[in-house]
């Protein structure tokens, strides 16, 4: 597989990133949490892919529990916590807390985990690939929790309480 590829899964992977972290924007977040976000996903996708090549068919064959199912309550309980923080303060920064955070990037980042199952098929060092599905997921995080931030300053809190609903949609939609 060459560079082309890997950069198109690494954009494919991004979008899930950037959806939730648009939803996740709405909570009018700080600068630099909003950096933080992003590099903690953008980590995520760069360790999630090894452990996955690392790792691979062993997980699958021992984990009882869906990945998806695992994402669904992670999302749920994001956005839940979202629509009630969005009754508590009228158009305040919101502080997020780290163990958030890192819930939120293992949650957009848990499907880079099978991606790097297969890893051992491309052409290109893992080690490249992961280099690449970080700085994407990074950037893709990053612009949509700016966008949201934006949505939130437009829209107030009701972007919020449609944020955290859409968290629990594609929660929802993850066990579908």
């Amino acid at each position: 597989m060459n560079l082309i590829f890997v950069i198109i899964l690494a954009v494919s992977l991004s979008m899930d990133a950037f959806s939730l972290a648009i939803a996740y924007g709405t909570l009018n977040l700080q600068k630099n949490k909003i950096f933080l976000i992003s590099l903690v996903v953008g980590i995520y996708h760069f360790f999630m892919p090894l452990i996955g090549l690392l790792v691979g068919e062993i997980i699958i064959k021992h984990i009882s529990i869906s990945s998806d199912i695992i994402v669904f309550i992670v999302l749920l309980f994001i956005g839940m916590q979202m629509i009630v923080e969005s009754f508590k303060n009228k158009n305040s920064i919101k502080k997020v807390e780290f163990i958030e955070i890192i819930l939120f990037g293992f949650a957009v980042s848990i499907d880079s985990l099978s991606v790097g199952i297969s890893m051992n098929a491309f052409e290109i060092k893992p080690f490249i690939c992961t280099t690449i599905f970080s700085i994407t997921s990074f950037i893709f995080t990053y612009i949509g929790l700016l966008f949201g931030k934006k949505l939130n300053s437009i829209f107030g809190k009701i972007s919020t309480i449609i944020g955290g609903i859409l968290l629990i949609i594609l929660g929802i939609i993850y066990l579908i």
